[in-house]
């Protein structure tokens, strides 16, 4: 019992937390400045090594953004969700919808393109700017330990073979 109203009141105070940060972004500014971000020594940049127009592209949020089929990302758990949503490039934009507690996503609920551009990029593929476009995946922002753990040593592994299995040349990673 008291584990529940625990659990609840933290899943509140980051929601609301969430929603004040958007809504005053000098606050998200000093909690970001006293965050203890992860820090990687080698960052694993590696230069386009063809023409975009011969690029396959693929999508990767942070937003929580999901087709309205799949399940949504857990906002019961305050710790945040680890998990991920392969989105089918094929997917009708009306089909998707986002999931997410944490931020103010009232503009990308009226066009998701602010947030996962996947028209555009279909409209760039259409006129050979790039090559082509390969199956997008959802992740949910806001995730803290232990969560934090599953997500650097099995989500994101996960998709990175997927990326590779789909030939994919470059990620367009947008935040939440």
């Amino acid at each position: 019992m008291a584990d529940d109203w625990r659990k609840r009141s933290l899943k509140e105070l980051y929601r609301l937390t969430g929603q004040i940060f958007s809504q005053i972004p000098e606050l998200a500014r000093l909690w970001g400045g006293a965050y203890q971000a992860l820090n990687f020594a080698d960052v694993p940049f590696t230069p386009l090594r063809k023409p975009l127009s011969e690029c396959r592209l693929a999508l990767i949020t942070t937003g929580g953004v999901h087709r309205r089929d799949q399940e949504p990302f857990d906002m019961d758990d305050p710790r945040g969700d680890a998990t991920y949503r392969r989105i089918p490039a094929s997917t009708p934009l009306h089909e998707l919808t986002i999931t997410h507690d944490y931020y103010d996503h009232s503009d990308a609920d009226r066009d998701l393109n602010i947030l996962f551009p996947l028209e555009l990029v279909r409209h760039l593929v259409s006129r050979g700017i790039i090559g082509s476009l390969a199956d997008s995946y959802g992740f949910m922002g806001h995730i803290e330990p232990p969560h934090l753990n599953t997500l650097i040593q099995q989500t994101v592994p996960e998709v990175a073979t997927f990326l590779k299995q789909d030939q994919v040349d470059a990620v367009l990673l947008t935040p939440g």
